[in-house]
């Protein structure tokens, strides 16, 4: 048999369980976004797995609108380097409800040219990131990365590699 305390007991727990369980898919989703930002993707399907319809992304070298053409923005992103390498940590979550706030610290490593690795282009910065939960889970709706540092010579509009 159950008590009022015994149950009050186990709201308390379910509460802090759901909090965990949203913070760790909140870390996921800015995680796999940041993974994917690596791999070159020619389609738009795993978008669907990590923004809203509406998404909003704003990085320094332009700004981004809709989840239609994203990939191929993302792509454009990349076209002067041959390979990149993004690090996210440090990870902080606000929550409120539905509606959650990400702030991270970011680092990419940019390599213009395969064959030659120790000439990269180097950027730091933070990352906030807004998401909701839908009915297929978390999703960002407004990214906006602010560059802090940069090291290296960036590259020259080039789609040489």
């Amino acid at each position: 048999m159950t008590t009022p305390h015994d149950e009050a007991g186990f709201e308390t727990l379910h509460h802090q369980l759901r909090l965990l369980n949203d913070r760790l898919e909140l870390t996921q989703l800015c995680d796999r976004y940041i993974l994917h930002l690596d791999k070159d993707r020619a389609h738009d399907s795993w978008l669907e797995t990590i923004f809203t319809e509406d998404a909003h992304l704003t990085f320094p070298f332009g700004e981004f609108m809709g989840i239609e053409g994203l990939a191929a923005f993302q792509r454009m992103a990349r076209t002067n380097f041959a390979r990149t390498h993004h690090i996210s940590a440090n990870h902080t979550v606000d929550l409120d409800g539905d509606h959650a706030r990400v702030h991270a610290h970011l680092m990419a490593h940019h390599v213009p040219r395969a064959d030659e690795p120790a000439g990269h282009f180097d950027i730091g910065g933070h990352f906030e990131a807004r998401a909701r939960r839908t009915p297929n889970g978390w999703r960002i709706h407004r990214f906006v990365f602010d560059l802090v540092w940069q090291s290296g010579q960036p590259p020259l509009a080039n789609t040489d590699h």
